[in-house]
């Protein structure tokens, strides 16, 4: 762990490969774990629990791979249970199995709350309190590093303080190197918990910890205040993820105790790559990122009411509580009806478009509330606001027009449809009068409009629609209602987001299809035609 003073230095404990995978719709691979234990790693994460060897083959492989590997700082760390009753410790399998995962560290847990010794379990206290050191005095023997997890700790010091304390007792007179209290079920609160955490950092010499879950809602909160009471080792995930609500998420914790508090938890520079960490984790587990997460969020940093804005731009300090920068975030100004002319100029500048002034930038505002009232939204679809942005500074970005459109679309049966897309468009002084088939009515427009202009533009062949929404905004219109069309395109890897609006879905879906091709022809520099009809 990288060290400023022993006051100050807090050992990170990541358990997203582990408790992270037990939430719901979260499924790593053995590889998919190596390539998150790699970026850990290389975050400056201290130790990474890797999984329970003994519970599963696709943990087992994680291990045999990761003895391959070259870590730089972490340490790799097997998790598992003490021993069954009836097993002496070099015969029990789970203790085995985390022997023979050949990791340096282990992560024990054993019962701390009577309720689980006797029901779970089905031992006595005396039986409870042996299997507990008895468990990690063998594997001290073997030479691990013992993290000792007392499970359910907050719930049993409430309900029996002597007993919750003396199962500490036992791991510690065996022989454990930290003592983890662990908020299982995650429903203590932070008064509660700091009291505690300070207690028990009173009666040992060992360094305390602390595990959370966000059953209330206060893992994050839990964390942080058990280092200020005394913790120097935070266990987490990355995002949060984890059983039921989830776990402490780091990527919350970490930053609050460096940034704020003056904690040493990872190195500077990679406190810097924190969300992209953040990004990536989501990216491999195949989960969608939370926008409005704390610090890491593409929302953290994102500003939409027009006074906020004009206040960011004289001093961020005025609507933010740190830099976006320190955790690799960024700042992000929204546009909607809410927004002032502050949230375009800032917009203009971000895009590099000269407004001259501030009749344009008005005049541009009242343009967008008057769409937004109509139901377009421009937050989704900044492509599409860039565009309204250049016409409305004078800058040309009409490549093409479209005269007349027409679709068809046939049904034969289940799964059996042929769509048609019949379009005439004028690029220049040429009318292109095209026919183009696709998946769906919106995939052949797509195809028709491509086929038209790939005379003049022939890169346009390798845009793809990546993704296509539809909103009904007026419902109580039944199938007269109003839609809007998002469409997201892609070119290379490169991602851009488009809006249409009309009561026609066909036609809000063509606006949307030609903002998103006239928003590559101006970002790839091509020459605007006149367009005669």
């Amino acid at each position: 762990m990288a060290v400023l003073g022993p006051s100050k230095a807090v050992e990170i404990f990541d358990t997203t490969l582990r408790d992270g995978t037990q939430g719901e719709h979260v499924s790593l691979s053995a590889a998919d774990k190596i390539r998150i234990a790699r970026r850990l790693d290389a975050a400056g994460v201290d130790v990474i629990e890797g999984g329970w060897p003994g519970s599963n083959p696709k943990d087992m492989e994680f291990f045999s791979r990761a003895r391959d590997e070259d870590w730089n700082h972490a340490r790799i760390c097997a998790f598992g249970s003490t021993r069954r009753v009836q097993f002496a410790p070099e015969d029990d399998p789970n203790l085995r199995a985390m022997l023979d995962a050949g990791t340096s560290a282990v992560s024990l847990f054993g019962k701390s709350w009577t309720l689980h010794a006797t029901v779970a379990l089905g031992v006595t206290l005396e039986e409870n309190l042996e299997l507990i050191a008895s468990s990690v005095a063998w594997l001290k023997d073997q030479g691990r590093r013992v993290i000792y997890d007392a499970e359910h700790f907050f719930d049993g010091y409430a309900n029996d303080q002597a007993y919750a304390l003396a199962t500490l007792e036992a791991a510690a007179s065996s022989g454990a190197d930290v003592l983890v209290l662990c908020d299982t079920n995650g429903g203590t609160l932070p008064g509660i918990l700091g009291r505690a955490m300070a207690e028990v950092g009173q009666r040992f010499s060992l360094p305390i910890g602390i595990h959370s879950h966000n059953d209330s809602g206060c893992a994050a909160a839990n964390a942080i205040v058990a280092v200020e009471a005394g913790a120097r080792h935070v266990q987490g995930t990355i995002n949060g993820i984890g059983e039921r609500c989830g776990n402490a998420d780091l990527c919350t914790v970490i930053p609050a105790l460096q940034l704020k508090l003056g904690f040493d938890c990872l190195p500077a520079d990679a406190l810097g790559s924190l969300a992209e960490l953040s990004h990536f984790v989501d990216d491999q587990a195949n989960i969608s990122s939370i926008d409005r997460a704390p610090y890491v969020g593409r929302s953290a940093f994102a500003h939409k009411g027009g006074i906020h804005v004009s206040a960011v731009m004289k001093d961020s300090r005025l609507y933010e509580h740190t830099t976006p920068e320190s955790i690799g975030n960024k700042r992000r100004v929204l546009v909607s009806d809410l927004s002032g002319q502050s949230n375009v100029r800032y917009k203009a500048e971000e895009f590099g478009i000269d407004l001259e002034g501030r009749k344009v930038a008005r005049g541009t505002v009242q343009r967008i509330k008057e769409m937004e009232n109509t139901g377009y939204a421009f937050e989704a679809a900044e492509a599409s606001f860039e565009l309204l942005l250049r016409s409305g500074a004078g800058q040309e970005t009409e490549f093409f027009q479209l005269d007349r459109l027409r679709v068809r679309t046939e049904m034969e049966g289940p799964g059996s449809e042929h769509s048609e897309a019949s379009a005439v468009i004028v690029v220049g002084a040429r009318r292109e009068h095209v026919v183009a088939e696709g998946h769906g009515p919106v995939d052949a427009i797509s195809q028709a409009l491509r086929k038209a202009l790939l005379g003049a533009y022939p890169a346009l062949a390798d845009i793809k629609l990546s993704d296509y929404k539809v909103r009904v905004l007026t419902p109580e219109e039944g199938t007269a209602a109003k839609v809007r069309v998002l469409i997201e395109h892609d070119f290379h890897g490169e991602k851009w987001n488009t809006v249409g609006v009309s009561s026609n879905i066909i036609e809000a879906s063509w606006q949307a299809l030609a903002d998103g091709v006239s928003y590559w022809l101006v970002k790839e520099g091509a020459e605007a035609v006149a367009v005669e009809v």
